[in-house]
């Protein structure tokens, strides 16, 4: 029985190829449990987990990564997020389910996908932004990795109802090879081409590689945990409904009865009634009564 929700590194040692396997089953079930994503939206939405746990997978870093794709199709927003920690989340947002199924006739022609790394503390953010190409994420990605690494690298995506799975493959660096093996990038990307999605979702890592790779060298390395985690809380709401300051958040009450705040990735719902408001701005008035701070708070930018 394979272990769930873990991201694994390995090494095709005979042919000088590196490799990343992600398997996300609670962690995709956590993410898609409070939103009817269309199936179309769910595809794309579970390979963008998928895709971009193995790309974070890739990188050294110390903050978050994210992975966005922007544009003014049916789906308009695809966002996904990956901790250092091994935290996941992510949403899409869209307007009708695509008719084709190519990643343009998701997100139209001039659809853009944006990596973002943000370092905790030391280093300044790093941002790629490149046009979107490929029928599918996949081919998405390998054109990014392309452009940025200048590496050949193939990725493999499947996701079902209960899992988003990928495979990420790619050649060694010259300096990092042993074998030199001159087949042996296209001798490893034929053999992942044999992949079903089924075997990908349901197969433990080392039945996979095995079935896959059983004439070649391969070492596996220990799995590493994922896990489904949205950082919103009510002391976020709190913070938030505090900036927009006491009056703009009693009109609401009044046109609406209570205040409802969604998270835009989890899509937990935190409301607010008139008892929670008065009691919020008491406690604000009586820790400001007691530092002799009377300045309005600055306001706080939604997460």
């Amino acid at each position: 029985m394979r272990e769930r929700d873990t991201q694994q590194r390995f090494l095709i040692e005979s042919c000088d190829v590196r490799g990343h396997l992600v398997q996300l089953d609670d962690t995709w079930r956590d993410a898609i449990a409070r939103t009817q994503y269309p199936p179309a939206v769910r595809q794309i939405l579970g390979e963008a987990f998928a895709a971009a746990t193995l790309l974070a997978s890739t990188i050294k870093f110390d903050g978050k990564m994210t992975l966005q794709v922007r544009g003014k199709g049916p789906i308009h927003l695809l966002v996904v997020q990956v901790t250092n920690q091994g935290s996941v989340r992510g949403l899409a947002r869209w307007t009708s389910e695509p008719d084709g199924a190519g990643l343009l006739d998701a997100f139209g022609q001039e659809a853009r996908m944006i990596i973002t790394i943000e370092a905790r503390e030391y280093a300044e953010p790093y941002q790629g932004i490149v046009p979107l190409e490929g029928d599918c994420l996949a081919e998405a990605l390998q054109a990014y990795f392309r452009t940025s690494e200048q590496l050949p690298t193939q990725l493999y995506l499947a996701v079902s109802d209960s899992c988003a799975a990928g495979v990420l493959v790619q050649k060694l660096p010259e300096q990092e090879r042993t074998y030199h093996d001159a087949d042996g990038w296209q001798r490893a990307t034929l053999l992942c081409n044999t992949l079903s999605d089924k075997e990908l979702c349901v197969d433990d890592s080392q039945t996979l590689l095995h079935r896959i790779f059983h004439e070649e060298r391969v070492r596996l390395f220990d799995a590493e945990q994922v896990c489904f985690h949205c950082s919103c809380s009510r002391e976020r709401t709190d913070g938030m409904l505090i900036g927009l300051g006491r009056a703009e958040i009693e009109s609401i009450l009044i046109d609406q009865g209570n205040v409802e705040i969604t998270c835009e990735f989890c899509d937990s719902l935190y409301t607010y009634d008139s008892v929670d408001v008065a009691a919020l701005f008491k406690g604000l008035a009586t820790q400001d009564t007691a530092t002799g701070d009377n300045q309005k708070p600055l306001p706080v930018t939604r997460h």
